[in-house]
């Protein structure tokens, strides 16, 4: 047989993994090459440039409430299509499609936890199951969880990350605003603290309603909040906005939001708002008062990116 033989077996070199998958992640904020390993383990910041990529609704909670703490509340409320809505598709699939894709039924989740030992009613907003949409499942959970937090005493943190109102429920999708906005006023008139955290994107009528009513508004680095995406606003006013007018730190300059903290400390900047807001019975009937001071302590230790 000689040395080149056709009968020589083939050596098979296999480039990448079968999915096509290395691990690798380009950056989204600063391009840099980062080993999904590595983002996970850094809270899915990127380790280079601190650019913050969006959580679920669990992965929120996980950082956000001590270790088997959390309890869902409310879940018995389904979406439904009442209104047998459909467009490319009907809104029935869509929904089968988000559930199953996010194995979540909804696009929030509420329930009671324990932050560094203090309990809070909390909402959680999933921006993979439809954009973080708010449906009526959505309000009525978000209205229960403030009614609770009322019959209980508790203050209340909603964490948010949506882009507006579910327009396949079209008016119902609406009213949701208006529902949650009363059950907020009917917190405040309590003296219970509300406060809500801003996380990419949060935009449409989630940022014109409970969003942007917290006592306290606090937001990660660099995340979208407005009501209309900036392509939207330049081409309805014929104008080109400012860099990053959309962005938190430009909120922040403008006084719309009180602080921005970067995801690593959230949990305990969050722990110190709710002791200070809390722990006296005086700040419990009259939680705005006590905002300035409460603000000027979180700035000394600010943790806004650079």
């Amino acid at each position: 047989m000689g040395l080149f033989s056709l009968n020589k077996p083939k050596i098979k070199v296999q480039t990448s993994k079968k999915d096509s998958f290395s691990g690798w992640i380009k950056c989204s904020g600063c391009s840099e090459m980062i080993h999904a390993n590595e983002l996970q383990q850094n809270l899915s910041c990127c380790p280079k440039c601190n650019y913050h990529y969006r959580l679920t609704g669990l992965q929120r909670i996980d950082l956000l409430a001590d270790e088997k703490s959390f309890i869902e509340r409310y879940a018995e409320f389904k979406p439904t299509d009442s209104l047998e809505f459909s467009d490319v598709e009907p809104y029935a699939e869509r929904l089968k499609k988000a559930q199953k894709n996010t194995g979540r039924d909804e696009a929030i989740i509420v329930g009671t936890c324990k932050i560094e030992g203090k309990e809070v009613a909390i909402g959680v907003m999933d921006f993979s199951f439809m954009g973080g949409s708010m449906g009526s499942v959505v309000g009525e959970r978000l209205t229960a969880i403030i009614e609770y937090a009322i019959k209980h005493h508790l203050p209340l943190v909603i964490v948010s990350a949506s882009g507006g109102a579910r327009m396949q429920e079209s008016i119902l999708s609406l009213m949701q605003m208006a529902k949650t906005s009363g059950a907020l006023a009917r917190l405040d008139k309590s003296g219970l603290p509300y406060i809500s955290i801003l996380t990419n994107p949060t935009t449409g009528g989630v940022t014109a309603s409970f969003a942007t009513l917290g006592d306290i508004i606090l937001a990660e680095p660099d995340a979208l909040i407005g009501f209309a995406g900036p392509r939207v606003v330049e081409q309805t006013t014929g104008e080109k906005l400012p860099e990053k007018a959309q962005k938190s730190e430009f909120l922040l300059e403008k006084g719309m939001i009180d602080c921005i903290i970067n995801r690593h400390d959230l949990k305990k900047k969050l722990s110190l708002i709710l002791s200070l807001l809390t722990e006296n019975e005086r700040e419990y009937e009259h939680p705005k008062e006590k905002l300035k001071k409460l603000l000027s302590l979180v700035e000394e230790e600010k943790v806004v990116s650079k």
